[in-house]
């Protein structure tokens, strides 16, 4: 057990028979948690992934307040904490031995644990990754929609849909899954258990896809959208993405959430046309060590 009421739990199950009804109590803002904690439990064959997460949990007065994880490669995912509890957190994973390569949480919890953690670790902390996160209210598909229509992705679209994730990696600079897609491991990289829908014109050629993940927790995020550059402008990427929206509330999703570059004011502003409502920024530090 970790002092201040954190304490750790072996094995993801049970974790998650501990934190599923704080997770699921705000299903939208734990979206990045609520996916990485269930691709750790559909994934446990793995021996080596199963020895290497760790899982923690903060309580007050019998209730689960936060949550904190860290995935095999290193990633630490946290849900939202004072700036004490980040310090207490930093100062007892570092006296654990434990060295997250990265953390990704909301912008205030992250800044916080990147700043205790730097004192501990003596790291250098550096960002990443900027994000603001939506959730979807009320959907309204735009009027008029693009020539064409959606249709779910099949086999005859896996080299279609690899394409385009790579090429919407380059554009956000996600140099590990480029290098897993280069490496022809597409069944290790992050898109592998998407659910792709591409928009297509009526002569039936692809101009835009939108991906969803598994329903968790009452949950689905829409990751990635992508239209190619020269196709942008003619409303694709906001009717794949309806439609995706669409499909998501039709399986009984009481969440749908989507994470925006705030760096693009134009897709922002697209997904807020089609009801997507911001609900909070997050940002991703990442920390390098010396050799020993």
């Amino acid at each position: 057990m970790l002092q201040d009421d954190w304490q750790l739990t072996d094995g993801v199950d049970a974790f998650l028979a501990q934190v599923g009804d704080f997770l699921r109590s705000r299903p939208a803002l734990h979206t990045t948690p609520l996916t990485d904690i269930e691709k750790l439990r559909t994934r446990r064959a793995n021996e080596h992934d199963a020895s290497a997460a760790v899982f923690g949990r903060l309580e007050s007065e019998g209730e689960v307040r936060a949550i904190f994880y860290r995935t095999p490669r290193g990633r630490l995912g946290l849900t939202s904490l004072s700036t004490e509890q980040a310090g207490h957190l930093a100062a007892q994973l570092a006296e654990l031995g434990h060295s997250p390569t990265n953390v990704i949480a909301d912008h205030d919890t992250a800044t916080a644990f990147a700043e205790a953690w730097q004192q501990h670790a003596g790291t250098r902390p550096e960002p990443f990754w900027q994000t603001h996160l939506h959730r979807l209210g009320i959907l309204t598909p735009p009027q008029p929609p693009p020539e064409g229509q959606g249709r779910i992705a099949g086999g005859k679209d896996r080299e279609q849909v690899m394409r385009w994730c790579r090429e919407f990696c380059t554009g956000v600079g996600e140099q590990t899954s480029i290098d897993l897609i280069d490496a022809g491991s597409w069944d290790g990289s992050r898109f592998s258990d998407r659910h792709f829908t591409l928009w297509e014109t009526p002569n039936g050629h692809p101009v835009s896809m939108a991906a969803a993940t598994s329903i968790v927790g009452g949950m689905i995020r829409v990751d990635p959208v992508y239209t190619p550059a020269h196709l942008r402008g003619r409303g694709y990427a906001g009717a794949v993405t309806a439609e995706t929206s669409r499909a998501a509330l039709t399986a009984g999703a009481t969440d749908v959430a989507l994470f925006t570059d705030p760096a693009n004011p134009t897709s922002n502003a697209l997904y807020q046309r089609i009801g997507y409502v911001h609900i909070s920024d997050f940002t991703g530090y990442t920390f390098s060590y010396d050799a020993p």
